[in-house]
């Protein structure tokens, strides 16, 4: 008995679709909150959020976890993701006018950017061609 990659069944009948939601919901939030806890447990330097998704993968690759148990939640989430940056971009609207004090850094950081960037290419083409004529 072979078990495909990624299941395609749907949840048990029992459930309604509701609870298959939530179950789906409940699942997400949970490799989330693991991969948090194992993030600030073993301090590596990855976001939580990111080892939870790896988690989640792995599961479901191994058909710990069915794909199926998930749509519904996912598909959801998915349909109101512009909804979930309305707050960091209200949070952003508040730092422009810091950006504005900023500005002359800004300018002198991207002016020795560019600098740094022009110098590098001359080098680079300089180098280039005493090698092609060698």
């Amino acid at each position: 008995m072979s078990a495909s990659p990624l299941p395609t069944s749907r949840p048990p009948a029992a459930l309604s679709p509701l609870a298959a939601w939530l179950l789906g919901l409940g699942l997400l939030m949970g490799f989330a909150a693991l991969g948090e806890g194992l993030a600030r447990l073993l301090r590596v330097p990855v976001p939580g959020p990111v080892l939870g998704l790896l988690l989640l993968w792995l599961a479901l690759g191994l058909g710990v976890v069915r794909l199926s148990w998930l749509e519904g939640a996912a598909d959801h989430l998915l349909g109101v993701l512009g909804l979930l940056f309305v707050p960091a971009t209200v949070g952003f609207t508040d730092y422009l006018s810091a950006g504005a004090a900023w500005g002359l850094w800004l300018l002198v950081m991207l002016t020795g950017l560019l600098a740094g960037a022009g110098v590098t290419g001359l080098i680079a083409a300089r180098w280039l061609k005493s090698e092609q004529q060698a």
